[in-house]
């Protein structure tokens, strides 16, 4: 890659940056601004701990059981039954589209249950100001980069090139790996930086569950712009494309 083309990069990673802070901080704000409710009401009203003792013990009973089914339908179903009534999905692909979101965030659920329980040993369950800044830190700054953001783009670009590996292979150049990667992983951080710092400040059986509440609208973001993402690549040249 020439000088040229990195600071074509970074140009179009700034622009693109700017943009997601622009359309995610108000829903975003939105999302933190119910999760803390959530946080507040568990340790401020007395008379909600019934429904949240509810919660914990539904989880604690199934274990990832109950990780892989709550996260396919707030992170898989739901969405998908968006998309399809926004008439989102394309013509043929509702089954195969359906079935790749139940699946992925089911795999997903349990991952993140297995994750947050790992977190818990090494860090401990109290909701400390350093074990949750600590937990936010690995979670967004180590798991996130290494992991989730490149699984992320991986998936949903399979997905959009109709589930063919042979399709979706040429697509993961240079551009995927500067560019796709890095600009999922600062819409992650926008949304997600605050939202894990509010999970992580419940205990350790209802991190899932609001994990969930918070999830079901991140995948219905990331869902509609991987939707209209081919259509913007089709009106326009790509941000490397004008500089090879």
């Amino acid at each position: 890659m020439t000088d040229r083309s990195r600071v074509a990069t970074v140009h179009a990673l700034w622009a693109r940056s700017r943009a997601g802070v622009r359309a995610n901080l108000l829903p975003g704000a939105a999302l933190w601004f119910v999760g803390l409710v959530v946080v507040l009401l568990y340790y401020l009203a007395p008379a909600t701990r019934t429904a949240f003792d509810w919660v914990s013990d539904l989880k604690l009973q199934y274990g990832y059981l109950y990780s892989g089914i709550a996260t396919a339908v707030f992170g898989g179903f739901i969405p998908f039954l968006y998309l399809w009534a926004s008439k989102q999905i394309p013509s043929g692909a509702v089954r195969s589209w359906g079935l790749f979101f139940v699946l992925y965030w089911a795999f997903r659920g349990i991952e993140v249950d297995a994750f947050y329980r790992l977190q818990a040993w090494l860090f401990g369950d109290d909701s400390g100001w350093r074990t949750v800044l600590t937990k936010v830190a690995v979670d967004q700054f180590v798991y996130c980069p290494i992991w989730s953001a490149p699984l992320t783009a991986i998936c949903y670009g399979w997905k959009d090139a109709g589930f063919s590996w042979s399709a979706f292979r040429p697509k993961m150049n240079r551009e995927f790996f500067s560019f796709e990667i890095p600009s999922i992983l600062l819409s992650i951080w926008i949304v997600w930086i605050p939202a894990t710092a509010i999970i992580y400040s419940l205990p350790l059986a209802l991190q899932i569950p609001l994990f969930n509440l918070v999830l079901c609208f991140f995948v219905l973001l990331i869902s509609v712009l991987s939707t209209n993402r081919e259509t913007e690549k089709a009106s326009s040249k790509g941000p490397l494309e004008k500089f090879d």
